[in-house]
């Protein structure tokens, strides 16, 4: 938990002509919660403890991207106090932790909330409060219901986004394909399942299957016989790390070579391609958005190379290499430029009008061609993906930047 000093909230000079407005409107305590003369106050939870603590690395090195902006002035003229409580990936304890941030600690605004969960047991209170709860740690595509909850986005492309992607490139190879979607069953694996269909719309019903499993499950090897036995050109694992392993190792024991698509959430070179076997997986396509710092292809490229003098100076503890580092300092990125665009006021009004107006925003560490987009009406930031495949020791992007279906 970081700590923090209360500050006196901004008061407005003594005279009897701003005692009469007073009485008219609002004080500026009121307009603008969570800001004083010299400070912006923003809030977040995440998990420094529990069963994700390692995802908590976030939070930390956002707060060591504020301390940076600090040196170099703030925004208009105000310092950064970034709150941030660990909920232990628990939404009883997010539901104590995003009151007390709110109604305690009086903050601006909430960023870069970590976990479905937790936000779900949140996000009624903070609209019907009227907070902005922007970019958040997820990848649901619930989270740009802008209908339902106005002040709240996520951030990085939804897995429905992801499957969007998939279908298109699928469909530009082979314009007759039948595909399979093996699907994790929750939010997750359900966009993965959504993002089909809006792709393929009414050929969905005679151009898929659907299997289905359960996160306790031990193994998938069943539904992908099953799937396999329906003969699709295309295969979609949209699950987890484990499962994805589980059906690259499969369709390679059954001789299989269908055009195989894996989340972006399970690619890791380390824990998901090289255990199961770099042969095993040739060919096999997923997603990127962001670069990868341990690619050389990027060892010359000004955005990683700031991003690297970063992490040396202000957060030497965190290991640059670690992809959940460069997302928070992208995120904390975006939100500068939102922040900067606000122009010294820093009413919630405006911050979320802010965060609903970025065009084409471009920040060094995005893939070339991807940008950040949002709207009134477009609650997902990013909409755009690169596709990567498995050729000889590991990832090679390749292709043109590919548009979600922007439904």
């Amino acid at each position: 938990m970081i700590s923090i000093n209360r500050r006196s909230w901004l008061t407005g000079a003594a005279g009897a002509g701003l005692a009469a407005v007073a009485g008219l409107r609002p004080s500026l305590a009121d307009d603008t919660p969570g800001v004083t003369a010299t400070e912006i106050r923003i809030g977040s939870t995440t998990s420094l403890s529990g069963p994700v603590s390692a995802l908590g690395v976030q939070a930390r090195c956002q707060e060591a991207y504020f301390k940076m902006l600090n040196e170099q002035g703030g925004i208009a003229g105000r310092q950064i106090k970034y709150i941030y409580y660990d909920d232990a990936f628990n939404p009883a304890k997010t539901v104590e932790q995003v009151r007390r941030l709110i109604e305690s600690d009086n903050v601006a605004f909430l960023f870069n909330m970590l976990g479905t969960a937790p936000n779900s047991a949140v996000v009624k209170y903070i609209n019907a409060a009227k907070v902005p709860h922007l970019f958040l740690s997820v990848n649901g595509d619930k989270w740009g219901d802008y209908k339902s909850y106005p002040w709240t986005m996520g951030f990085a492309p939804s897995a429905r986004t992801e499957a969007q992607v998939f279908v298109k490139y699928a469909l530009s190879q082979h314009k007759d394909a039948k595909f399979a979607v093996l699907y994790q069953n929750d939010d997750l694996g359900k966009d993965f399942v959504a993002g089909t269909k809006d792709v393929l719309g009414e050929r969905f019903a005679t151009s898929a299957v659907v299997a289905s499993h359960e996160v306790t499950d031990p193994t998938i090897d069943s539904q992908i016989v099953a799937l396999r036995g329906a003969n699709p050109d295309v295969l979609i694992s949209g699950t987890t790390a484990k499962f994805c392993a589980q059906s690259i190792r499969k369709i390679y024991e059954l001789g299989w070579k269908p055009m195989h698509f894996i989340a972006s959430g399970a690619a890791s070179l380390s824990s998901t391609i090289i255990p199961v076997g770099l042969d095993k997986a040739q060919g096999t396509i997923s997603s990127a958005y962001i670069k990868d710092v341990a690619d050389p292809a990027w060892a010359n490229d000004q955005g990683v190379k700031d991003f690297l003098a970063f992490m040396e100076k202000y957060f030497p503890d965190g290991n640059p290499k670690e992809g959940y580092n460069l997302y928070a300092y992208m995120v904390a990125n975006v939100l500068k430029i939102v922040l900067e665009q606000c122009k010294g006021n820093f009413s919630r009004d405006n911050i979320m009008a802010q965060a609903n107006n970025l065009r084409d925003v471009y920040v060094p560490t995005l893939l070339p061609g991807i940008k950040v987009n949002t709207s009134p009406t477009n609650h997902h930031p990013l909409q755009q993906l690169q596709l990567q495949r498995i050729e000889g020791p590991g990832w090679l992007r390749f292709g043109e930047v590919i548009q979600g279906a922007n439904l």
